[in-house]
């Protein structure tokens, strides 16, 4: 049996119906521990998104489990080490939604730079002053990437076409690789990144290190009157720190599409600062990408099942 506890695209889930195999779905079962544990007794195989906590107290649940998909790139919900103990196997769909992620910090930059929904309201209430709404061109800025994977390199490719220098940090890349090379970027240390930045966009993944990489001292480091955009974890922020940072000016904006918790609390410090602006964890979620991870999904947990 496949239990999927989380939200699939309907044609993923068809796609696992035609295999023959038995299929539970019910995008609302995560939410119930104990039900999902009782549902896992008898499944070979477990679809999860985001919320879903799998470690060895839900691994224990299920015996007979051979495959974890994750309908998406983040891994931080699942405890690899916990899988591995057991002899389970993860898919995720790697890279498959940095299209969408790209085109959402582009959509962040652009708005940052011209405020077209500020101004709109503005003429929708009968004002008419061009002066407050000129805003200012991308190119020739300076764009900063903290963690050149997929989507990072993404983003480089489309603020280069826009006319923007790119400066970039990652562990992982070497200066002369030819995606590096190609797209003109700078490869520097974080703090370089930081220090130029104009506006800084995060593309790590959560470690222990990168845990609130962006906090008073790393805000204090990036120009004054820079901006940041977070696609990423919302853990890499601290969080009472940027607001500090946007409350006094040293930062002139920011657009996070990930927060700590998510869901936003009612009466989250975050809510009401000026020039933040906060979207649901939306920028992969094209319906192109989900698509594509419901089917990609779909297809790598029936070829490790073993069924075509």
């Amino acid at each position: 049996m496949i239990v999927v506890c989380e939200f699939i695209t309907p044609s993923g889930l068809q796609r696992l119906q035609q295999s023959g195999l038995e299929v539970h779905y019910d995008p609302h079962l995560w939410k119930d521990r104990e039900a999902l544990k009782a549902r896992l007794a008898g499944a070979s195989a477990l679809i999860v998104r985001n919320q879903t906590q799998v470690n060895a107290e839900l691994l224990a649940a299920a015996p007979r489990l051979r495959v974890v998909g994750r309908l998406g790139v983040g891994l931080d919900n699942i405890n690899q080490p916990d899988l591995k103990a057991a002899g389970v196997q993860l898919y995720f769909a790697r890279g498959i939604n940095a299209n969408g992620v790209a085109e959402y910090v582009m959509a962040a930059m652009l708005h940052l730079a011209r405020n077209i929904a500020g101004a709109a309201a503005h003429v929708a209430e009968g004002g008419w002053n061009r002066a407050a709404f000129g805003g200012f061109e991308l190119s020739g800025k300076t764009l900063g990437l903290v963690g050149l994977g997929e989507v990072g390199l993404r983003v480089a490719r489309r603020a280069r076409a826009f006319g923007m220098r790119v400066v970039a940090s990652d562990p992982m890349r070497l200066p002369w690789e030819s995606a590096v090379e190609d797209l003109g970027i700078e490869l520097v240390s974080t703090p370089e990144v930081l220090r130029r930045a104009q506006f800084l966009s995060l593309h790590a993944p959560l470690t222990p290190e990168t845990r609130e990489l962006i906090r008073a001292e790393t805000l204090a480091a990036m120009p004054r009157g820079s901006f940041l955009i977070n696609t990423a974890r919302g853990e890499l922020v601290q969080q009472a720190d940027l607001v500090a940072a946007l409350r006094s000016g040293h930062l002139a904006g920011a657009v996070l599409d990930v927060v700590d918790p998510e869901p936003l609390p009612p009466e989250h410090l975050l809510r009401g600062v000026e020039n933040l602006w906060i979207t649901p964890h939306v920028a992969g979620l094209t319906a192109e990408a989900q698509e594509a991870v419901g089917l990609r999904v779909a297809e790598g947990v029936l070829n490790i099942l073993g069924v075509a």
